[in-house]
Protein backbone atom coordinates (compact mmCIF):
# COMPACT_ATOMS: atom_id res chain seq x y z
CA UNK A 1 0.00 0.00 0.00
CA UNK A 2 1.31 3.42 -0.83
CA UNK A 3 -0.30 5.84 1.59
CA UNK A 4 -3.00 5.83 4.21
CA UNK A 5 -5.47 8.69 3.93
CA UNK A 6 -7.87 7.72 6.76
CA UNK A 7 -8.13 4.81 9.15
CA UNK A 8 -10.52 3.01 6.81
CA UNK A 9 -9.09 4.15 3.47
CA UNK A 10 -5.85 3.46 1.61
CA UNK A 11 -4.70 5.06 -1.62
CA UNK A 12 -2.24 3.19 -3.85
CA UNK A 13 -1.01 2.60 -7.37
CA UNK A 14 -1.61 -0.87 -8.81
CA UNK A 15 1.78 -2.62 -8.62
CA UNK A 16 3.19 -4.58 -11.56
CA UNK A 17 3.20 -7.81 -9.51
CA UNK A 18 -0.62 -7.64 -9.30
CA UNK A 19 -1.37 -7.66 -13.04
CA UNK A 20 -1.63 -10.51 -15.53
CA UNK A 21 -0.10 -10.69 -19.02
CA UNK A 22 -3.03 -8.62 -20.37
CA UNK A 23 -2.30 -5.83 -17.88
CA UNK A 24 -5.40 -6.48 -15.73
CA UNK A 25 -5.25 -6.80 -11.97
CA UNK A 26 -5.60 -10.37 -10.66
CA UNK A 27 -8.92 -10.98 -8.91
CA UNK A 28 -7.10 -12.33 -5.84
CA UNK A 29 -5.16 -9.08 -5.56
CA UNK A 30 -8.37 -7.12 -4.99
CA UNK A 31 -9.14 -9.40 -2.04
CA UNK A 32 -5.57 -9.27 -0.73
CA UNK A 33 -5.46 -5.47 -0.74
CA UNK A 34 -8.97 -5.30 0.75
CA UNK A 35 -7.83 -7.56 3.61
CA UNK A 36 -4.88 -5.23 4.27
CA UNK A 37 -7.16 -2.20 4.42
CA UNK A 38 -9.53 -4.09 6.71
CA UNK A 39 -6.64 -5.10 9.01
CA UNK A 40 -5.61 -1.44 9.27
CA UNK A 41 -9.19 -0.39 10.04
CA UNK A 42 -9.67 -3.23 12.57
CA UNK A 43 -6.47 -2.34 14.45
CA UNK A 44 -8.16 0.86 15.66
CA UNK A 45 -11.03 -0.88 17.48
CA UNK A 46 -11.40 -0.43 21.23
CA UNK A 47 -9.61 -2.92 23.48
CA UNK A 48 -11.81 -5.71 24.84
CA UNK A 49 -11.01 -8.17 27.60
CA UNK A 50 -11.53 -11.79 26.52
CA UNK A 51 -11.92 -10.79 22.90
CA UNK A 52 -13.13 -13.51 20.53
CA UNK A 53 -11.06 -14.79 17.65
CA UNK A 54 -12.33 -13.49 14.30
CA UNK A 55 -12.20 -15.84 11.33
CA UNK A 56 -13.11 -15.03 7.74
CA UNK A 57 -16.06 -17.13 6.62
CA UNK A 58 -16.67 -15.47 3.25
CA UNK A 59 -14.76 -13.29 0.79
CA UNK A 60 -16.20 -12.25 -2.54
CA UNK A 61 -15.22 -9.73 -5.17
CA UNK A 62 -17.55 -8.06 -7.63
CA UNK A 63 -15.58 -6.58 -10.49
CA UNK A 64 -17.15 -3.60 -12.27
CA UNK A 65 -14.09 -2.51 -14.24
CA UNK A 66 -10.67 -4.13 -14.24
CA UNK A 67 -7.78 -2.12 -12.88
CA UNK A 68 -4.49 -1.87 -14.74
CA UNK A 69 -0.85 -1.40 -13.82
CA UNK A 70 -0.02 1.91 -12.12
CA UNK A 71 -3.60 3.17 -11.95
CA UNK A 72 -4.26 5.20 -8.80
CA UNK A 73 -6.92 3.50 -6.70
CA UNK A 74 -8.57 4.00 -3.30
CA UNK A 75 -9.68 1.07 -1.13
CA UNK A 76 -12.23 2.10 1.53
CA UNK A 77 -13.53 -0.23 4.22
CA UNK A 78 -17.00 0.14 5.70
CA UNK A 79 -19.19 -1.97 7.93
CA UNK A 80 -21.95 -3.56 5.90
CA UNK A 81 -23.74 -5.91 8.33
CA UNK A 82 -23.59 -6.58 12.04
CA UNK A 83 -24.98 -9.88 13.20
CA UNK A 84 -25.09 -11.44 16.62
CA UNK A 85 -21.97 -13.55 15.99
CA UNK A 86 -20.58 -12.08 12.78
CA UNK A 87 -19.72 -8.85 11.06
CA UNK A 88 -19.72 -8.08 7.34
CA UNK A 89 -17.44 -5.55 5.72
CA UNK A 90 -17.66 -3.97 2.28
CA UNK A 91 -14.42 -2.65 0.85
CA UNK A 92 -15.02 -0.37 -2.12
CA UNK A 93 -12.36 -0.02 -4.79
CA UNK A 94 -12.56 3.33 -6.58
CA UNK A 95 -10.50 4.84 -9.37
CA UNK A 96 -11.02 8.45 -10.34
CA UNK A 97 -14.54 8.63 -8.93
CA UNK A 98 -15.53 5.38 -10.66
CA UNK A 99 -16.31 2.16 -8.75
CA UNK A 100 -13.96 -0.53 -10.03
CA UNK A 101 -14.83 -3.30 -7.59
CA UNK A 102 -16.40 -4.22 -4.27
CA UNK A 103 -14.99 -6.81 -1.91
CA UNK A 104 -17.26 -8.32 0.74
CA UNK A 105 -15.61 -10.01 3.72
CA UNK A 106 -17.55 -11.65 6.53
CA UNK A 107 -15.93 -12.53 9.85
CA UNK A 108 -17.33 -14.87 12.50
CA UNK A 109 -16.58 -14.39 16.20
CA UNK A 110 -15.31 -17.58 17.85
CA UNK A 111 -14.32 -18.55 21.36
CA UNK A 112 -10.51 -18.61 21.70
CA UNK A 113 -10.73 -21.80 23.78
CA UNK A 114 -12.83 -24.16 21.67
CA UNK A 115 -13.60 -22.17 18.50
CA UNK A 116 -17.37 -22.26 19.02
CA UNK A 117 -19.39 -19.25 17.81
CA UNK A 118 -19.79 -16.46 20.38
CA UNK A 119 -21.54 -13.10 20.44
CA UNK A 120 -19.71 -9.97 19.37
CA UNK A 121 -18.63 -7.95 22.43
CA UNK A 122 -20.96 -5.02 23.10
CA UNK A 123 -18.09 -2.50 22.98
CA UNK A 124 -17.02 -3.83 19.58
CA UNK A 125 -20.60 -3.83 18.33
CA UNK A 126 -21.08 -0.17 19.39
CA UNK A 127 -17.83 0.80 17.66
CA UNK A 128 -18.87 -1.03 14.49
CA UNK A 129 -22.26 0.73 14.41
CA UNK A 130 -20.45 4.07 14.12
CA UNK A 131 -19.21 2.91 10.67
CA UNK A 132 -22.40 1.47 9.19
CA UNK A 133 -23.29 3.13 5.92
Amino acid sequence: MNSTTRSNSVQMHVPFRDVDMNGRMFLGSYISHAESVLANFWSLRPAVADEPVYVASKATCILHRPLHYDEKVVFTASVDKIGMRSVGFMISVDMGGERAAEVEIIWRALSPEDRTPVALPEVTRDWLYSFVN
